[in-house]
C-alpha cells in the first residue's frame, strides 16, 4: 500500500538521530524529545503544480518541520506523517 498526499500536503517519515551528552553518554529515544527532522516519501499534486512550489522540495530531502503541526499515520507496521508544506521550516542540506 502506498501513501499519495492529497493538495499542498507531504508525506514523511521521521529521521532516528543519535544524540550524546557533553560527556558522550547515548541517550536513547524514550530519554529524549522527539526530533522534528524527517524525509520526503511523497509530494502532494498541487506543490508539483505550482511553479513557484515544486522545486523548494523533492522526494528524499531532509526537512525541519513545526512541532505539532504533522498528522500520524500508522500503515503496514510503518508510522508515517501528513504535514502541509506551510510547515516545513527548512530543508536539510548535507
Amino acid at each position: 500500500m502506498k501513501l499519495r498526499p492529497i493538495g499542498d500536503k507531504l508525506v514523511i517519515e521521521m529521521v532516528e538521530t543519535e544524540e550524546k551528552t557533553a560527556s558522550g553518554i547515548v541517550l536513547p529515544n524514550s530519554a529524549k524529545e522527539a526530533p522534528s527532522v524527517a524525509r520526503v516519501l511523497a509530494i502532494g499534486d498541487e506543490i508539483l503544480k505550482d511553479k513557484d512550489k515544486k522545486d523548494l522540495i523533492k522526494v528524499g530531502d531532509k526537512i525541519i518541520f513545526s512541532k505539532y503541526a504533522a498528522t500520524e499515520v500508522k500503515l503496514e507496521n510503518k508510522e508515517y506523517r501528513v504535514v502541509k508544506i506551510a510547515d516545513v521550516l527548512a530543508v536539510v542540506e548535507e
